[in-house]
């Protein structure tokens, strides 16, 4: 029998407990692979953080669902464990929903019973998405200290370096950008006409044909016509959604009372962003102006995307992150800050959050070659960095860095290693692309990889 515990419930009324109860559930047993035997002992090194188990539950407590009604669902541990799994596979929820009702191996990682039926990906999405970035960096920094125990990294030897990863938005044209404004506008306006009683007339049809003509035209003189035809619909579909929002917070609806609020919300939202991105369009296609990168609009659904020019010569669309890595490979740290930070300006933060997650600085530290300048080289040596080495010296001298030539060729290889380390990141734990919709659940997301990543690095030192 189960012990009555606290839970919260999931989406289809089960509720959510801290952790298995006293008795856990029967379970299949661990097959003789390799890949099973890396999970299990994954499996073990979490049993150690009981810890991390009661950050989670607090998160799903604190979603605000009443943790004494519902049946039985799944626990605190589960929903942890499953998030590990999605990011360490790359799995989508559909596909996390089926190999976890369809692998014995997967469900004795996530605790599921042999007698459990296994979450649907509503329920899934639904619980993952509760545990929160701050949660997910608690639970990191005991993993880093679990690593430290097990022997696999020490953290006196450290790399650090810079990529971008993606947000999951399309390319952004004006045109583009003023045709999902009036898509989505018109949406709301559909769902609001219930309330308002007032008809607006559907332009989907006409701004999705004028943006096809926009993409396909050949000079600048075809697409100005079609553009001042977009523009001329955005602002139909504007004017029409503004007084939608201005009759919708004067309905009372009765049970229906929350819909209506939400529904007013998301106008307010999306006649803002389309503004915004009616502004940007007039400014740049009918004035000839240029946008600063931070004023631009990159999407109406992702506000938080920064636009990054990598080197020079490309254009991507989400966020830069930093990585500090150790000698095993495990990533010490990850940093995600807003905008387009230089490296040379987070080579101390890196620094000084590697000293409170290890406990001190490390004894060799090497960057590449942007964090290089002579104030980042004073005030690493100043934490206590014995050798500090950047791939590219400019104009700094490496007796300076470092005691020897053969010490700073030796780091400057070390910090090679970073690349295949972010490389693996991003082919094996979905960190390519962020599919996570606003900046926290980006953050959580890549947090998350970088959990699943290093308790698989911690399963595999320990095998050797």
């Amino acid at each position: 029998m189960f012990t009555a515990v606290p839970c919260t419930v999931r989406e289809d009324g089960a509720p959510m407990r801290k952790s298995f109860d006293r008795q856990r559930p029967l379970t299949h047993l661990w097959l003789d692979h390799p890949q099973a035997k890396h999970l299990e002992h994954m499996a073990q090194l979490l049993d150690a953080l009981p810890e991390a188990t009661e950050l989670a539950f607090g998160d799903l407590v604190a979603a605000g669902v009443d943790p004494h009604l519902g049946r039985q669902g799944m626990s605190a541990e589960q929903v942890l464990r499953v998030l590990i799994l999605k990011q360490m596979q790359d799995f989508s929820y559909e596909e996390l929903e089926f190999h976890l009702a369809d692998s014995a191996t997967y469900r004795a990682f996530c605790g599921l019973g042999i007698a459990d039926t296994a979450p649907s990906k509503s329920t899934l999405q639904r619980n993952i998405k509760v545990i929160s970035e701050q949660t997910l960096e608690a639970i990191h920094r005991m993993v880093v200290a679990c690593a430290k125990r097990e022997g696999v990294d020490n953290g006196k030897r450290v790399r650090v370096d810079s990529t971008v990863i993606n947000a999951a938005i399309h390319p952004p044209t004006d045109s583009s950008l003023l045709k999902d404004s009036v898509r989505v506008l018109t949406r709301l306006l559909s769902r609001a006409r219930r309330w308002t009683k007032k008809k607006s007339t559907d332009h989907r049809r006409r701004a999705k044909r004028r943006a096809l003509g926009i993409t396909h035209a050949r000079s600048a003189e075809q697409r100005l016509p079609l553009y001042r035809d977009l523009i001329a619909v955005t602002k139909k579909t504007l004017r029409a959604a503004r007084v939608a929002s201005s009759i919708l917070p004067r309905v009372q609806a009765g049970k229906e009372q929350a819909e209506v609020d939400r529904l007013v919300e998301q106008l307010r939202y999306h006649v803002l962003a389309a503004e915004r991105v009616l502004d940007q369009a007039e400014r740049r296609v009918l004035r000839g102006q240029s946008v600063p990168a931070q004023q631009k609009v990159v999407s109406i659904f992702e506000p938080h995307v920064d636009v990054i020019v990598k080197d020079h010569r490309e254009t991507l669309y989400g966020h830069k992150v930093f990585f500090s890595a150790g000698a095993s490979g495990l990533v010490v740290d990850v940093v995600v800050p807003r905008g387009n930070p230089a490296d040379s300006a987070m080579a101390t933060t890196m620094m000084t959050r590697h000293v409170e997650i290890c406990g001190e600085p490390p004894k060799q530290a090497a960057f590449d070659g942007g964090f290089a300048s002579q104030s980042n080289l004073d005030a690493l040596k100043g934490l206590g960095i014995r050798d500090v080495a950047f791939s590219k010296r400019r104009g700094l001298d490496v007796m300076e860095m470092v005691k020897s030539p053969r010490i700073y060729r030796a780091l400057r290889n070390f910090r090679a290693g970073i690349e295949g380390i972010i490389s693996y990141l991003k082919r094996a734990f979905g960190l390519a692309r962020c599919d996570w919709r606003t900046l926290a659940s980006f953050r959580a997301y890549v947090m998350a990889s970088v959990i699943a990543a290093n308790l698989l690095t911690i399963a595999l030192g320990v095998a050797r």
